[in-house]
């Protein structure tokens, strides 16, 4: 859990980093939560509240995500390997780089 603390003397690219790391986090805590809440909850009109409020959270931890992707380039290629693909998460793991489709591209040439 993060402390909040963030180290004197880091750039404004760090502690915009690291705020952003910081909110990532407490967002996917509180999907975690209402997720939780879901799963126990009996009362039909509580549970569609309780989704749309996990759902919400869902959105903002991707918006975070989608900063930090473009803030930090180590960030972009690895979820480029993992996310959006059907093959075995461990396996693209060991392999150490991106799947194939990545390195090729789409195959539709250049648009320009």
């Amino acid at each position: 859990m993060s402390s909040g603390f963030i180290e004197t003397g880091l750039s404004n690219q760090a502690s915009h980093i690291h705020r952003a790391l910081a909110s990532l986090q407490e967002e996917l805590e509180a999907i975690d939560s209402y997720h939780q809440r879901v799963d126990v909850s009996d009362d039909e009109s509580l549970k569609a509240i309780l989704v749309r409020n996990r759902d919400d959270e869902m959105e903002h931890a991707s918006m975070l995500m989608e900063w930090l992707r473009r803030a930090l380039p180590g960030f972009d290629l690895q979820l480029r390997k993992f996310l959006f693909t059907t093959d075995p998460i461990a396996a693209l793991a060991e392999g150490g780089g991106p799947p194939a489709a990545i390195e090729r591209g789409l195959g539709i040439g250049n648009l320009k």
